[in-house]
């Protein structure tokens, strides 16, 4: 069983840059969440413009694809439940709002495509894979919220900024040198592909002689 790191994100970010693939982590300090696409376009505007004071405190530090509900009380925001959500939706705009904050760790579940992947290289950053319906455990992990932008949307859609607290686990999915899971997956599909096309017209040669269908 892999030993699980834990990361203070208020420490030294190599600890971040030396993870590679498979690794588990846990972290804790703070970090920016939302599921929101019209958030991901508000960060790209902040780039354009060279405006990056709305999130100043993005700069630098880990940004998740994670859906939070949080509960607005008379003693302010508190978050109830924080659960991944699938970071392919947002690869047109991860490429530069990883670059334009200068992200040190980026997360969802389902991986990134090879443009961010280049840009995690450039940048050093790393990739989390938070497990599919584990917003039970990852949930307990949540200390309050420091902060909360765009506050017309849902709070899902917002962004959000989380203290956590030994935050995960979650799995090191693509790494600061650019090894990817994901990649891995692919290129092993791929390699048995040629055998599974043969094996299923086999098998589909065997279902047209049975039944006389040619």
């Amino acid at each position: 069983m892999s030993t699980v790191q834990h990361i203070n994100l208020n420490a030294n970010s190599s600890d971040i840059k030396n993870l590679r693939i498979g690794d588990l982590v846990t972290i804790s300090g703070s970090i920016h969440v939302t599921i929101g696409i019209p958030v991901h376009k508000h960060l790209i505007e902040c780039i354009k413009e060279n405006d990056l004071s709305i999130c100043e405190e993005m700069k630098g530090g880990c940004f998740f694809h994670l859906s939070t509900y949080v509960e607005e009380t008379s003693a302010g925001h508190k978050p109830l439940y924080i659960n991944p959500s699938t970071s392919t939706r947002y690869n047109e705009w991860m490429p530069d709002i990883i670059d334009g904050f200068n992200l040190k760790m980026v997360g969802g579940k389902g991986g990134l495509d090879q443009r961010s992947v280049d840009q995690l290289t450039k940048n050093g950053c790393v990739y989390l894979s938070f497990l599919g319906g584990g917003s039970p455990f990852l949930s307990k992990g949540l200390k309050r919220v420091i902060n909360s932008r765009w506050n017309n949307y849902i709070s899902q859609f917002r962004l959000l900024t989380l203290e956590v607290d030994h935050f995960g686990p979650a799995t090191v999915a693509i790494d600061s040198t650019g090894n990817s899971i994901y990649g891995n997956l692919i290129s092993s599909a791929e390699g048995k592909l040629d055998s599974i096309m043969n094996e299923l017209n086999i098998q589909r040669n065997k279902f047209i002689d049975q039944f006389n269908l040619s």
